[in-house]
């Protein structure tokens, strides 16, 4: 057999491929107008975990490296779950980091609900508005989104998933303009707090507003020829204006971590971080007794701030992330040691590791 007859075999089996991966997305559908029906809830993490074990274990009787079949996997479920019907709120408006960071997480095919801001995210989902919801949690240079955490503490709502964007932003202004024409700036706090060096240098004013891709939409609808805004090239598309300068970010470095949220978290995936919020006796010592006894089970913490508590002055909640899943046996045991020391305790949720 020759070169060419093997590819004409490989043409047949891509073929075949497709085929089974249409029908399963039809399946797919059936399955989510059943569960609509049924009144029951769409996502089901712990079934996609199963699926995910199937195969790893088909993988390995054929001799193949089940993690790239997982991987490959994914993407088929995760197309497969946006057939059902699934919705995803986020903040801010199309063109918005959130709305790209979701459709990198969920695939492309799902629904989106762009939201005003983080509380109307928040309401969608409990009140069934959207089955899931992205929101900002952390970035790598200006810190953590405070707002996000007190929502948090409030909601209903559990943290099901991470994920990790690298963002670049571009200096975007109505077709025609010049550099030197542009004497006010547009975006979101955290974006223009990430391009400091670069929009100081130029010596622009600064104007915050509620979102990257709005003050590009903004910009556009009001005409305004003396202004630009900070956001992506994918914003800049969507409304059709110009890109003035790339990457204008001031470290290269610049990473935001995401939280996916829903109704529930996600069953144990071998892989898990579990993020908690509590608060100890405003004592000497409280906060280290408890961090010691991590360090005695051997658990690894990713990250602890603190929060103020709202209700005292200088009273303080902390959050924190460690490794492990909530029902795996360290972690539930450092819970119940947290349950019996602290005065308050909440598990945001258990989700899988950003892959």
């Amino acid at each position: 057999m020759n070169l060419e007859d093997l590819r004409r075999k490989i043409d047949k089996a891509d073929a075949r491929i497709v085929q089974l991966i249409a029908e399963r997305i039809k399946i797919a559908e059936q399955i989510g107008g059943e569960k609509r029906r049924e009144g029951k809830q769409i996502s089901d993490n712990e079934r996609e975990l199963l699926v995910l074990e199937n195969v790893r274990n088909i993988a390995q009787q054929e001799k193949i490296n089940p993690e790239d079949i997982e991987s490959v996997y994914r993407q088929i479920v995760t197309l497969s779950r946006s057939v059902q019907g699934v919705t995803v709120a986020f903040q801010g408006e199309p063109g918005a980091y959130s709305e790209r960071v979701a459709f990198q997480f969920f695939g492309h095919s799902i629904n989106v609900k762009p939201c005003e801001n983080l509380d109307i995210v928040f309401k969608s989902v409990e009140l069934g508005e959207a089955q899931y919801s992205i929101v900002p949690i952390e970035n790598s240079l200006e810190g953590s989104i405070s707002r996000v955490y007190d929502l948090l503490l409030d909601s209903s709502l559990r943290v099901c998933g991470e994920t990790e964007f690298r963002v670049s932003h571009c200096l975007i202004a109505n077709p025609g303009t010049k550099l030197e024409s542009i004497k006010r700036v547009y975006s979101h706090f955290q974006a223009l707090g990430q391009c400091q060096a670069y929009l100081r240098h130029l010596k622009f004013e600064i104007i915050p507003t509620y979102d990257t891709a709005g003050s590009v939409k903004m910009i556009k609808e009001k005409g305004i020829a003396d202004g630009a805004a900070v956001a992506s090239s994918h914003a800049a598309g969507i409304y059709g204006m110009d890109i003035l300068a790339h990457e204008i970010e001031d470290n290269p470095n610049n990473f935001t971590r995401f939280f996916v949220l829903a109704q529930q978290d996600s069953p144990p995936s071998g892989n898990d971080k579990t993020s908690i919020v509590f608060s100890v006796k405003h004592r000497p010592g409280a906060l280290f007794e408890f961090l010691k006894e991590l360090a005695n089970l051997k658990l690894n913490m990713t990250k602890i701030e603190s929060r103020p508590t709202r209700q005292k002055p200088w009273e303080y909640n902390f959050y924190l992330d460690f490794e492990g899943h909530r029902e795996d046996k360290v972690p539930r045991e450092a819970l119940a040691y947290l349950r019996d020391f602290a005065i308050f305790l909440k598990v945001l949720g258990s989700y899988p590791k950003a892959r």
